[in-house]
């Protein structure tokens, strides 16, 4: 099993010094377990060269299957050391908080032992790697074959801009009426699929990026500048920043979609209670209310 995780590892990175540094283990070390399994197996798994390394039209043809034993022996460790382990969970999107959704649901789905992860790549891979069993944030495509998600929240976003913003006094705002402004963005747009998209259908075209130091640095940024806005969802807590406006977007409202995302085949107990406890809040609080003559959302609504 070290010889299949070290290569599914090194196909996923395309990099066996990255794919080293994942397991804890070194470069030869990982070279050899590849080398090692690729003698058992009579066939080579990668193409070795100057310019790095790629997968063989064998490797094309073992690595999902490789996959899949290394989930099956993940589910056979948890069966033999019980179910007493606690739900590994992990979330990204930090700026948007996502930990005030969790605590709502995290008190009726059992013991849950939660991680910092950055963005949603880097959860996946902790997903697929078995480092994690669920994670929840904005689920968006590409997203890997080996991995399930179930919506759990559509929540309503807001402008947020400076009080000298010429829009400032309106009650409300349709996002066109938000074109003349700057979108001031947490980090690198091309990273933040959601205000990407929103970008991209309301023809928002003056576009800048920050770098992502908190909620409270990146609001200030904005309150700065009277052509600055950006946007959020309308329940995240806001830290007392003088100079700052928030105003409710309409016709249509942007909802932003957070889901929990999870590997197939894992068998954790602790996931059917943490699916069935946000299902159950996301009924009593109509969380997943959606009307596509009224909303936005960058993909349709899907469960699963």
């Amino acid at each position: 099993m070290a010889q299949v995780r070290a290569f599914v590892r090194a196909a996923e990175e395309m990099h066996f010094g990255r794919a080293a540094g994942t397991l804890g283990i070194s470069q030869q070390a990982l070279s050899k377990r590849i080398a090692r399994l690729e003698s058992l197996l009579g066939t080579d798994l990668f193409q070795r060269g100057g310019n790095g390394v790629g997968l063989t039209a064998a490797g094309q043809r073992f690595l999902q299957p490789a996959r899949q034993t290394l989930a099956a022996a993940d589910a056979a460790v948890a069966a033999a050391v019980g179910k007493d382990r606690p739900l590994r969970v992990d979330v990204w999107g930090h700026l948007y908080a996502p930990m005030r959704t969790l605590a709502q649901v995290a008190g009726r789905a059992g013991e849950l032992v939660l991680g910092h992860g950055r963005d949603l790549p880097s959860v996946a891979a902790a997903l697929l790697h078995g480092d994690i069993d669920a994670a929840f944030g904005r689920v968006h495509p590409p997203l890997h074959a080996g991995l399930a998600h179930r919506l759990v929240r559509l929540e309503p976003v807001d402008a947020v801009l400076s009080a000298d913003h010429p829009l400032a006094a309106e009650p409300a705002l349709r996002p066109d009426q938000l074109r003349g402004g700057v979108l001031w963005a947490p980090g690198a747009l091309d990273r933040l699929d959601f205000l990407h998209q929103f970008a991209d259908r309301f023809d928002i075209r003056n576009r800048a990026s920050s770098v992502n130091l908190g909620l409270a640095h990146f609001l200030a940024e904005v309150a700065g500048d009277p052509q600055r806005f950006s946007l959020l969802p309308a329940d995240v807590p806001r830290p007392e920043i003088p100079g700052l406006r928030s105003v409710p977007l309409v016709s249509p409202t942007p909802l932003y979609a957070w889901s929990l995302l999870w590997r197939t085949g894992n068998r954790h107990p602790g996931l059917t209670s943490l699916t069935a406890a946000c299902a159950a809040e996301a009924a009593q609080s109509r969380w997943l209310e959606y009307n596509p003559a009224h909303d936005w959302l960058p993909e349709p609504p899907h469960t699963r």
